[in-house]
């Protein structure tokens, strides 16, 4: 079942139903756009910053590889390989960038589909609403109990 990261967009002066609907639903999957075409999605994506540090990246790794005399095949699947690594954190870039302008991330629901995740957050909406806020500053509190990982503190009964 895949999993999807919830985004809140930052406070700014709308009512919460407003808000509701600038909910992002972040797929925590494979993305096929970033891996065949990485600079055009970062473009489409707005990734400014992952943009710039991709295309700095990969010059340097291409003009390393050339002075240390790799042929352009060797040259070419480390290439393919970064791709394939821009195709799995595609997500991570997404909500990276999100987090730097501001967004909230409130939790993660594991749904088989957007549908079902909208629904399952939106059915926990109240108890998200009871916290003071999404970030960390809703962490609940820390449990007292007597067990640390499987053994109980000493002195204790079985």
């Amino acid at each position: 079942m895949p999993a999807f990261t919830i985004l809140e967009p930052p406070a700014y002066q709308q009512a919460p139903i407003e808000d509701a609907d600038r909910i992002i639903f972040l797929p925590e999957r494979f993305s096929l756009g970033a891996f065949l075409f990485g600079p055009l999605w970062m473009i489409w994506r707005r990734l400014w910053v992952v943009l710039i540090v991709y295309l700095v990246a990969v010059e340097l790794i291409v003009y390393g590889l050339r002075l240390l005399g790799v042929g352009w095949g060797a040259v070419a699947v480390v290439l393919a390989l970064i791709h394939l690594l821009l195709g799995l954190d595609a997500t991570s870039l997404v909500r990276w960038t999100r987090l730097r302008h501001g967004w909230r991330e409130c939790g993660i629901v594991i749904a088989d589909d957007l549908d079902m995740a909208e629904r399952r957050f939106f059915h926990n909406r109240t108890a998200l609403r009871a916290r003071p806020s999404c970030g960390p500053a809703a962490a609940p509190a820390a449990r007292q109990t007597d067990i640390i990982g499987l053994f109980p503190q000493p002195g204790g009964g079985r």
